[in-house]
């Protein structure tokens, strides 16, 4: 088997040529609406990648999505699909606004409070879809997709409620400005700040027209101690097993039930702190009214099947996806190209993601076109040649 074949039968591969085919998909149309596509991509390339600002906004974009990807990628890989994420966001986010306006502690105490609060509002809801998996055998998916529901509409009531409604607005008191979260945090918007920044072009639009904030690096943590956790422990051994052969799993002495809810209060506990982070490091650092799902925790989705469900493969994704979103804006900005065109060219790559069989199909196709061709190099008297005669 030669390198290529290698290649194209790895994880990596199926990544790549999903993206490839993505991007083409989405040229055909630009094409078909009258647009020139290599145009559309540089155009989606410079707003992303274009300046130091639009850098860090792609990466404060990337970070809840990378968590609820992790998220989603660590219930699959126990056998449960959590489809519950965007639900488990929001309440995260819901508690830690309460928790972060409530109180007004020192900074080394408010933040790991404020995102305690987020995390235990996604581990609550992740806990409860896994205890009626567990115990009642209700697939996940369904009560993931009514306790998303749950968590918006609490969430919207804790916005108009007296206790946290802020008057004129459609959104909830901000949280205190010790729970926040940001690079340099309030020193960077004073004087002395902007006069320290102001030497240096490329911090000074990454700190101050940005809320680049120290979510990524939490969550690339969080996608690093998930992998070592899933692969490396006792735990992630007994998680995987009851996800391969529950029963299996019982007859080897593993509590099925205890693992399911474990399973589900972790990933709904990552999602809880993507919301948590959400608050802290990005303005208004409040939670306002919903009209619709936010759809961090479905991009999250979108963003583990890319990486294969790899916790460790979701932290490109989610910069590409990050990338793709963010980017698009400026397709139509600069082109007048419609912004929805990000989305096909999203879904197609998710879609062929969900076809694992079209890398080992090229990977097949390359075989053969080898062999045929060790086939035509023989030897006068018809032994065939090995590769080093040829």
């Amino acid at each position: 088997m030669t390198k290529l074949e290698k290649f194209l039968r790895s994880r990596l591969a199926a990544a790549i040529i999903a993206v490839l085919i993505g991007f083409a998909v989405s040229a055909v149309i630009l094409l078909l609406a009258g647009f020139n596509p290599i145009s559309a991509f540089a155009a989606l390339f410079k707003g992303a990648f274009g300046k130091p600002k639009y850098i860090a906004n792609v990466i404060i974009k990337a970070t809840p999505i990378l968590l609820t990807g992790v998220s989603v990628a660590f219930a699959f890989k126990t056998g449960l699909f959590n489809i519950g994420a965007e639900g488990q966001y929001i309440l995260g986010s819901t508690l830690a606004a309460i928790v972060g306006h409530k109180l007004n502690l020192p900074m080394p105490l408010q933040v790991p409070i404020v995102l305690a609060s987020g995390i235990f509002g996604g581990a609550l809801l992740g806990a409860f879809v896994g205890w009626l998996k567990a115990h009642f055998g209700i697939h996940e998916v369904i009560t993931s997709i009514m306790c998303n529901w749950i968590a918006f509409y609490l969430c919207n009531f804790v916005v108009m409620s007296d206790a946290f409604h802020k008057p004129n607005s459609t959104s909830a008191l901000p949280v205190s400005k010790s729970s926040y979260t940001m690079i340099l945090g309030n020193w960077k918007k004073t004087a002395e700040g902007k006069e320290f920044l102001a030497g240096n072009p490329f911090l000074r639009d990454v700190l101050l027209k940005t809320d680049l904030n120290y979510g990524f690096i939490i969550a690339i943590l969080i996608a690093v101690l998930i992998s070592f956790v899933l692969t490396r422990t006792k735990l992630g051994y007994e998680l995987r097993a009851v996800g391969f052969n529950r029963d299996a799993a019982r007859f080897s002495g593993i509590s099925v039930e205890r693992n399911i809810v474990l399973s589900m209060l972790i990933a709904g506990a990552i999602s809880g702190l993507a919301g948590a982070l959400t608050i802290t490091g990005i303005a208004p650092h409040t939670i306002t009214l919903l009209a619709a799902m936010e759809s961090y925790g479905f991009n999250g989705m979108s963003v583990a099947f890319i990486a294969a469900c790899s916790p460790i493969g979701c932290i490109p994704a989610s910069i590409l996806f990050a990338a793709l979103i963010y980017g698009g804006m400026s397709v139509q900005q600069t082109m007048g190209a419609p912004s929805d065109i990000i989305n096909i060219m999203i879904g197609t790559i998710v879609f062929c993601t969900a076809l694992p069989g079209i890398a080992p199909l090229l990977a097949d196709m390359v075989a053969k076109k080898r062999k045929q061709d060790e086939n035509m190099r023989v030897s006068k008297d018809g032994t065939p040649l090995s590769g080093k005669e040829a």
